[in-house]
Formats: C-alpha cells, sequence, structure tokens
C-alpha cells in the first residue's frame, strides 16, 4: 500500500511539473506576442507622426503604463530607413514566435529574431 501512494505521488508531482512547463512555454508565447506587437505598433505610429523612426525607444510619445512592459520585453535597433526589433521576453523567459509573410508587409523592420521575418544583409 505505502509503495503504491508513493507511485501515485511521484506520479503526480512529474504530471504537475511536465504541465507546467507547458503552461510556461504557452504564458511565454502569448505575452510574447502581445509585447511584440505592441512595439512594432508603437515604432510603426512614431514613424507616421514623424516621418522616421525613433533613435531609442525611450524617444516613443504618448506610450500607455502597459507599453513599458511590452517596450522592456524587446531589443530595438534603428538601422538606416527602417530598425531591428528582437523578442528578448515573453511572460518569464524566451518565446518562439513565428508569423507569415503578410505580417511584415509595410513594416520598416527588416530584422528579427522572430521566425519568418525579414533577415537584414550582412556584409563580408
Amino acid at each position: 500500500m505505502t509503495s503504491r501512494v508513493l507511485v501515485s505521488a511521484v506520479l503526480a508531482v512529474a504530471l504537475l511539473l511536465g504541465s507546467g512547463c507547458a503552461l510556461k512555454r504557452e504564458a511565454d508565447a502569448q505575452f510574447g506576442d502581445q509585447n511584440f506587437k505592441t512595439a512594432v505598433a508603437l515604432v510603426e505610429l512614431y514613424k507616421a507622426r514623424h516621418g522616421y523612426y525613433p533613435e531609442s525607444l525611450s524617444g516613443l510619445t504618448f506610450i500607455g503604463k502597459w507599453d513599458v512592459l511590452a517596450l522592456n520585453s524587446v531589443e530595438y535597433k534603428r538601422v538606416d530607413n527602417g530598425y531591428e526589433l528582437d523578442i528578448v521576453r515573453g511572460w518569464v523567459g524566451q518565446p518562439e514566435l513565428s508569423y507569415p509573410p503578410d505580417f511584415w508587409r509595410g513594416l520598416g523592420l527588416v530584422s528579427s529574431n522572430v521566425a519568418g521575418a525579414p533577415r537584414r544583409a550582412t556584409h563580408p
């Protein structure tokens, strides 16, 4: 009887840990998705208002308190007439994101670590 209880307890803990990893991945993906899209929207809105992309994310204007969370989850770099934007954090970890080609159309985003994004040409 005792070994049966022990085996059941070990199985229950294993199931909880396994489902916890899946929940973490899902939360990272959902928060990462929202954070990335929010950052893109704010950068593109800045461009529409000013005619150029900001030098840094700290140059963005009229951002909301929740937007700060999104902006702290990405890395931004202005390059030439566009920008690079990488997602660095979802909920607590690095999310794995992917968007179709239509998502990227019309953006000044020239490179990203998100799957499906354009890649900036590197010169040797």
